[in-house]
């Protein structure tokens, strides 16, 4: 699965859940704890939209997943950008 085929639903979904992690550096108590919960919220709404979409499509649902979250945590550089 290429870059081009994932909806771009689900790679702002992802990207909403990775940045929800990445506030939880540095936070206790019950600050931890609310951002935990935005954390697992956004978590949840895009396992939901990866399950709905693999289920319509009728592909692989971890496939999917997994180049979703490829696409987000270590996209590809820009053909433009690699021939500067």
């Amino acid at each position: 699965m290429t870059v081009h085929e994932i909806p771009d639903e689900l790679i702002n979904l992802e990207r909403s859940a990775e940045q929800e992690r990445t506030r939880l550096a540095g936070l206790t108590g019950d600050d931890y704890d609310a951002q935990l919960r935005r954390w697992r919220e956004a978590s949840a709404a895009f396992q939901a939209a990866v399950t709905e979409h693999a289920a319509t499509t009728q592909i692989s649902r971890y496939e999917l997943e997994q180049a979703v979250k490829k696409a987000v945590r270590h996209p590809e550089p820009e053909d433009d950008a690699v021939d500067q």
